[in-house]
Formats: structure tokens, sequence, C-alpha cells
């Protein structure tokens, strides 16, 4: 019988690493050896971050930006030795996907925005859509919403979204976006792709992207209903990043849609 994949969580005091770390403890094909998070968090199993680099094959990290980077560096200086990574963080500046980019160079790392099986074919719908429906009739506008304690928006799923909007038109996403309106906006520009956000209560999160035409309006949507969804996508993703080569890769490649994997 093979052995557990052996992982550590990151972040493991947050919401979603204990969310992971239970859901792990019900899969037999995984085992939780290291558990760890900021270096003055104390609790009961954590270890220091070098000491869960050394004793999983993989690490499942869903932290802020900053920390993922640091995280992937750490990893990438082991060398070969070092294991595989699942960041699911939002909220990346440039900088930090930049040296994020660089150290895949040297350790196998899955990112995303989200690690829903739904979501990633809803990915795929609205790219179809976009393409099909031209922006000279149909405007685009990508709505979210999340609890209250996210911390950064759109959240990353949006942009994903708006993202997927933008290569079914061939266009760059950052020469079309409209993040918010708010006073005196004039008519919406042709082609623009919107984003409207919700923070409030306990949202796991919702989705949806409007194609609306002065005849009709079509919503493409998907509607998170406990974070274990998440959760078990980063493990199903821990499972295909342990072993690979270096590189960054994304759920398309996890789910075979993007043929590299």
């Amino acid at each position: 019988m093979p052995q557990p994949l052996k992982i550590a969580i990151a972040g493991a005091l947050g919401r979603m690493g204990r969310v992971v770390a239970a859901l792990a403890g019900t899969d037999p094909a995984v085992e939780v050896v290291a558990r760890f998070d900021r270096p003055d968090s104390a609790g009961e199993g954590l270890v220091d971050r070098d000491a869960a680099l050394a004793a999983a094959q993989v690490v499942i990290d869903f932290t802020r930006p900053a920390a993922s980077a640091d995280l992937a560096a750490a990893a990438a200086a082991a060398g070969r030795g070092g294991p595989a990574l699942v960041i699911g963080s939002t909220g990346w500046e440039e900088p930090q996907l930049a040296a994020l980019e660089a150290t895949a160079a040297r350790v196998a790392i899955v990112r995303a925005g989200n690690f829903s099986l739904g979501v990633n074919i809803l990915i795929g719908l609205v790219e179809q859509a976009a393409r099909l429906l031209p922006p000279e009739a149909y405007d685009v506008e990508v709505f979210e919403a999340h609890h209250r304690r996210k911390v950064d928006a759109p959240s990353g799923t949006a942009l994903m979204l708006g993202e997927a909007a933008a290569d079914g038109r061939g266009v760059d996403l950052g020469e079309v976006m409209r993040r918010a309106r708010d006073g005196i906006t004039g008519e919406r520009p042709v082609g623009e792709i919107g984003f409207s956000v919700m923070r409030a209560g306990g949202i796991v999160g919702e989705h949806a992207v409007v194609f609306a035409s002065e005849e009709e309006i079509l919503t493409l949507s998907h509607s998170g209903r406990d974070r274990a969804l998440f959760a078990r996508g980063a493990l199903a993703a821990a499972r295909w990043a342990a072993g690979r080569p270096p590189g960054l890769y994304d759920m398309r490649d996890v789910l075979g849609f993007s043929g590299r994997g």
C-alpha cells in the first residue's frame, strides 16, 4: 500500500488552515506531519517553518502574499530537497508575483485564487461566452461577495473571472477593467469589464459574471457553501504537485484543462 503523502500546513491557526487540517485527517492518502503559523504564534503541535519544510513533501499555504512569497523562497533555498507548495493566498502585488515566479524555477508551486472545481469550470465558461458575445453589444460585470474578514478586493477569484473574460475577447484586463464606480462616471465605455464587491457577515464566497445587452442578460454564477470545498481542492493539488518538476502551475493544470499536466 502506498505511503501517505506528507503535508505541512502554513497558517495552521487560520480559518482555512484549520479546515485543511480537519479534512486531511479524514483522508488516508495524506498525513499532516507539521503545522506552523506566524513566528510569534504558540499552540499545541506547532513547529517552526524550517522544521515543517524539512518534514513535508508538500506545504499547503492559505496565508498572505508576503508570507507565501517568503515561504516559497525558503522552499526554493532547499533545492531539489525542498517540498512542493500549494498556495491559496490572494491579494498579490506585482513585485510579490515576480518573486514567486522566480522561485518557481527551483520548486513546484501550484498557485490559485480558488481551488474549487466548480469555479474553475466557471472560468472556462466565462472565457467561452466572452469570445462569442461581442463587446459592442454585451457589457461584462463581475460581482463577488465574501465575509467581512476578507482583506483584499476584488477577490482573487473575481480577478480570475475578469481575466477569463478579457482572454475571451483578446484584450488585456488591465486596460479595460473598472474596479469601482462613484459619482458622475459618464457613459460606460464599450468593452469595459466592471467589478462589484460586497463584504458582509460570514459569506463563504459568491461570484457571478453578467453579460448584459439591450435585449438580454446572461448570468454565470457560483456559490460556495462550505470552506471544505477549497480544502478538498487544495489536497487534490497537493497530491498532484508531489514530485512535479519546478514550475508555476494552477488548478487548470491540476484538473488537466491546460494540457501541460
